[in-house]
């Protein structure tokens, strides 16, 4: 069992590692210091959601519905896109005071946030439902197979709580307009580069 968990918690944090629209925005809310708990929480939870319906063998869902990659893409895109356009209006205006003091939006509108990146990404399906769904196969039924889940579960929750509150150390860093304003244009083109990638297969 110890090598089945070993093998889930390599996989789940091999694929939450590269930075993306949702690890962007955590890291963001860690500099701020705001609601980062609650934010890493209803991360981890979603993909231990997501995780578990993977290992369950759910996936089937997304065969059934061959429409479903499609329009999580194209909405997926879409607010990618806008949310991109945020921060470069944020790096363009440059008003940063708030930031700097160590205020921020609000814990019901950063949860909104949060969950328009983790369910509107198709990637995430593709992550959770689809691979780490398929490598679970590999485990015997019961036990063996329930315990990769948990460790891939475990993983997500050592990644984002790490990124969140690991996000402090940058901190003095970050303690200039400008500094948040070079952050800001990063974010805004990584936003724009993931959107680019989701609607690159439906284009002409």
């Amino acid at each position: 069992m110890i090598g089945a968990g070993l093998t889930g918690f390599a996989t789940g944090f091999s694929l939450i590692l590269a930075i993306g629209a949702q690890n962007a925005f955590v890291l963001r809310q860690g500099l701020l210091h705001q609601h980062v708990f609650w934010l890493c929480l209803f991360c981890a939870t979603s993909d231990a959601l997501l995780i578990a319906a993977g290992v369950g063998g759910f996936a089937a869902l997304v065969n059934a519905l061959p429409a479903l990659p499609m329009v999580m893409s194209l909405a997926g895109a879409a607010f990618l896109i806008v949310y991109g356009l945020t921060r470069f209006r944020e790096a363009w205006l440059g008003e940063y005071a708030m930031q700097i003091e160590g205020q921020g939006r609000s814990l019901q509108k950063t949860i909104a946030i949060a969950a328009a990146f983790t369910w509107l990404n198709p990637h995430v399906y593709l992550d959770t439902l689809g691979l780490i769904g398929a490598i679970s196969t590999g485990f015997a039924q019961g036990a063996l197979k329930w315990a990769f889940g948990i460790g891939a579960v475990t993983a997500s929750f050592t990644f984002f709580f790490s990124l969140g509150y690991g996000a402090r150390l940058l901190a003095p860093i970050m303690q200039s307009p400008r500094a948040w304003r070079v952050l800001d244009v990063i974010i805004g083109l990584v936003m724009w580069a993931i959107a680019a990638k989701l609607l690159h297969p439906y284009l002409p």
